[in-house]
């Protein structure tokens, strides 16, 4: 199949690209990036967790990485184009005329997203036969929208996890539902630390998704309810809250851990 892959320009992403891509070298691959999630970057309050997340790995780490001939470890957004049919691209107006034709022209048979930055809208969903899959990074329909595992983490929730869904239309989080993953909470560990692992499973779901599509296999799904709630990123008061229950959004030794166990 030809497979266009949504993403963001970020760790979480490139983590989560690292182990998807080489299960998917019998298919023909293009991955478009976007720079950053929504229409604005995040508020002020939020900076610190933008360098974690992104800053930090795309200018700092990724030039490192580059450097390093290290076949084991995991890699950089620019060397894992080796697993791709056309070179990685940043593309944040999808829906543009421009955008909608770019995803055209490489002719996909399916579109997955994990973590793209844009809603996509119906010319852009029309375009894959077999439609488009996302990879939310929270457990539907409880926890739509963005920093699903904040809030989860938030609310005192004993799991969180992803959920593999369709993307019917322009609304967010609300398609029909493939699967799930989840996880227990360690309250030991920050909000990065748990994103990163939801996509060890995550991306388990998407390629036991893609295997059944290839096999010609109708994927099962269910509607979700009108329950659930949508949740935007958090205000200065609710990273008060999370701090005052005990948790926090990173820590740096746990981000070095991190990249030293899979990047070097």
């Amino acid at each position: 199949m030809k497979i266009v892959i949504l993403a963001n320009k970020d760790i979480a992403s490139n983590y989560a690209l690292n182990m998807l891509l080489p299960e998917l070298n019998n298919h023909e691959l293009c991955v478009f990036l976007s720079s950053k999630v929504g229409g604005s970057s995040k508020k002020n309050h939020l900076n610190t967790l933008t360098f974690f997340e992104q800053s930090l790995f795309n200018q700092l780490i990724s030039p490192l990485i580059d450097k390093v001939n290290n076949k084991s470890a995991y890699k950089s957004f620019e060397q894992l184009n080796s697993h791709l049919s056309q070179p990685m691209e940043e593309l944040n107006l999808i829906n543009s005329s421009e955008g909608v034709e770019k995803v055209r022209k490489f002719q996909p048979d399916l579109i997955i997203s994990i973590r793209y930055g844009n809603i996509l809208k119906d010319d852009v969903l029309r375009i894959p036969h077999f439609g488009v899959l996302n990879l939310h990074s929270g457990l539907l329909p409880d926890y739509r929208g963005v920093m699903a595992t904040f809030w989860a983490m938030l609310n005192y929730e004993n799991e969180i996890g992803t959920t593999l869904h369709y993307i019917d239309d322009n609304s967010i989080d609300t398609g029909r539902i493939v699967s799930s993953s989840k996880f227990q909470v360690n309250k030991e560990k920050s909000y990065i630390w748990h994103v990163l692992q939801l996509y060890i499973a995550g991306v388990k779901l998407i390629t036991n998704a893609i295997s059944r599509i290839e096999n010609n296999e109708q994927l099962e799904t269910h509607s979700q309810p009108n329950s659930g709630q949508y949740f935007s990123f958090p205000d200065v008061n609710d990273l008060l809250e999370f701090s005052k229950k005990g948790f926090c959004l990173f820590n740096e030794n746990e981000i070095i851990d991190f990249i030293r166990a899979n990047y070097y």
